[in-house]
């Protein structure tokens, strides 16, 4: 192995170890809570350091997003290839949802907060156009599902598109109106419930009558 290479491998390992001590701090404390200098002490780097690899803190955690949207796209995916009934493809969707609040309901929640913000402003060509393919790679899948229902007269036909952005916006507006109860009123999480009972809504407003 080159110099060269050797570097380049080193770029990757710090890069990693970055996102792994941002996401636990992240987890922990919030996305406005949690500060560079902190994730640059449990990466055990300087924060100058961090620096080099992502322009801000918006930067970094939209980072995390990424991954998230990468994982989601792909279980999505899962679930558009196989053999069972549509409408059950939509409920599998659900579950999909469910296991990625499950997964780290701060990042999710802080990714729909990135995706209706102004942190959209603050992030690199690179880092934004990331963000938009792995957003449509996981929307388009919705779409595509949408669609198969459509064709074979078992949904309703109104714009896919659409329908997915209501699929989609139901989802981040569950998590974020529950996870907002949750602190004003100290209430239990009733994420999982409520997403259950409006699936149960979304699939009998797909349904053709």
């Amino acid at each position: 192995m080159g110099i060269y290479e050797r570097k380049q491998r080193e770029k990757q390992r710090r890069r990693k170890d970055i996102i792994n001590a941002a996401q636990k701090i992240f987890s922990v404390k919030g996305f406005n809570s949690a500060t560079m200098e902190e994730i640059a002490s449990a990466a055990e780097l300087s924060p100058g350091t961090i620096y080099l690899y992502f322009k801000n803190k918006e930067e970094l955690h939209t980072s995390l997003s990424i991954d998230i949207l990468k994982y989601l796209s792909i279980q999505i995916h899962k679930v558009v290839n196989l053999d069972i009934h549509v409408e059950e493809k939509i409920e599998r969707f659900r579950d999909v949802f469910i296991d990625l609040y499950d997964h780290d309901p701060n990042i999710l929640i802080n990714l729909f907060h990135l995706q209706s913000g102004e942190t959209l402003h603050n992030l690199s060509d690179e880092v934004m156009e990331q963000l938009k393919q792995n957003s449509a790679q996981a929307h388009g899948a919705i779409i595509q599902v949408i669609k198969e229902g459509i064709e074979k007269g078992i949904f309703i036909d109104e714009h896919p598109v659409a329908m997915a952005d209501v699929l989609w916006g139901s989802y981040a507006g569950v998590v974020l109106w529950v996870d907002s109860k949750k602190k004003l009123n100290n209430q239990k999480d009733f994420v999982k419930s409520t997403l259950i009972t409006a699936f149960k809504i979304i699939i009998q407003g797909l349904q053709k009558k």
